[in-house]
């Protein structure tokens, strides 16, 4: 009986493959490139609070925005989902959402603990989404 429990553990089929290639470097992982800059695009993070985020969409949505155009990576997926939903609701019937999801490749650092290694590189792939939302009607238009 305890040789079925020791070889369980050595085959443990939970246990996932270790990333990194070697314990002998650091990892510092760089920020992504930017697709496109500007006052109407925000990039949706996971340590920003929820709040702030909605509240900086809506001034600039209010202040006569047409569009604003929200990224979003990895575990922030969500939060710029769940963003663009709260921005529908609250501007019911005038904004509508375009969404696009796609890859972005990130490259991380590999800094050596040792003086005899080298400095390298890797590359990671990471879900990205882009959410395009735009005023189809504006609040308080004169209609004629």
């Amino acid at each position: 009986m305890a040789d079925e429990s020791t070889s369980k553990k050595r085959q443990d089929p939970k246990k996932k493959p270790k990333r990194f290639p070697n314990k002998n470097y650091a990892v510092k992982k760089r920020l992504p490139i930017r697709p496109v800059d500007g006052e109407n695009v925000i990039f949706i993070t996971k340590k920003t609070s929820f709040k702030a985020q909605l509240d900086k969409c809506c001034d600039l949505l209010t202040k006569g925005e047409k569009e604003i155009i929200l990224h979003g990576l990895g575990a922030a997926i969500q939060r710029c989902c769940n963003l663009a939903l709260q921005l529908e609701t609250l501007f019911a019937g005038t904004c509508q959402i375009e969404v696009n999801t796609g890859t972005v490749d990130v490259i991380d650092d590999l800094e050596p603990l040792t003086d005899d290694l080298d400095y390298g590189a890797q590359i990671r792939h990471s879900s990205s989404i882009h959410i395009r939302v735009f005023r189809t009607a504006m609040l308080g238009a004169n209609q004629q």
